[in-house]
């Protein structure tokens, strides 16, 4: 039965690993940070790097209705076996990759700018959630480092939620519960944690895919 049990575990472990991932970059040097990448999986799991080869990414997770709406583009722009470059004389605004990869199936579309409605919509979820790594890795050394800093780390995080640029908000949960409940922390700092733990159970009863205020390339 172990044994049996064992070799079920494996299977479903080689099968998540066969599972069609998402890939995107961004290489824009003397911008901050000048790389920046996600992978995804299918079932909404991400890590973000600022390196290549990144030994220990900001990983998370996103909501169901944030994965199904970032895949749904992917699916659109045919898994990226179509050029998406505008071919315009534009600044340089960075160099975007996005990739499908599956098993053997390894497709990608690199642009520096892109007319395809579906490809900016992809290409600013891809940003967003860099964004948030960003903002979750910025709490998480403040709550464990710098106890003065919480406060400003939070204030970022509120700001990027009023800008609609936050994504895969269940992320923030457990640092935003340990700054509410601990004193060692500025009231001012555990109220706002205390609030965005409440707009974030709000958004849970939603479809957890807010749109975007605005997309960037």
């Amino acid at each position: 039965m172990i044994c049996l049990a064992s070799l079920f575990c494996l299977a479903l472990a080689a099968f998540a690993a066969d599972g069609p991932r998402l890939f995107y970059s961004k290489t824009f040097p003397g911008s901050k940070p000048p790389y920046m990448e996600i992978r995804l999986d299918r079932n909404g799991r991400a890590e973000y790097r600022e390196a290549p080869g990144e030994e220990f990414p900001v990983v998370f997770t996103l909501r169901p209705a944030e994965t199904e709406v970032v895949w749904r583009l992917a699916e659109k722009l045919d898994r990226f076996q179509r050029p998406l470059e505008s071919g315009l004389n534009v600044a340089r605004m960075g160099d975007k990759l996005l990739r499908w990869e599956q098993g053997e199936e390894r497709h990608e579309a690199r642009f520096n700018y892109t007319l395809d409605p579906d490809a900016q919509l992809l290409q600013d979820w891809f940003e967003r959630m860099c964004e948030s790594a960003v903002l979750q890795a910025n709490l998480e050394r403040a709550v464990k480092y710098d106890r003065l800093g919480v406060n400003q780390a939070i204030l970022l995080i509120e700001a990027a939620w009023d800008k609609k640029r936050l994504v895969a908000v269940d992320q923030f949960v457990p640092l935003l519960k340990r700054v509410a409940a601990n004193s060692v922390y500025l009231n001012m700092a555990r109220e706002r944690a205390e609030k965005l733990l409440a707009l974030f159970r709000a958004s849970d009863s939603d479809d957890g895919a807010r749109p975007a205020a605005e997309g960037k390339q």
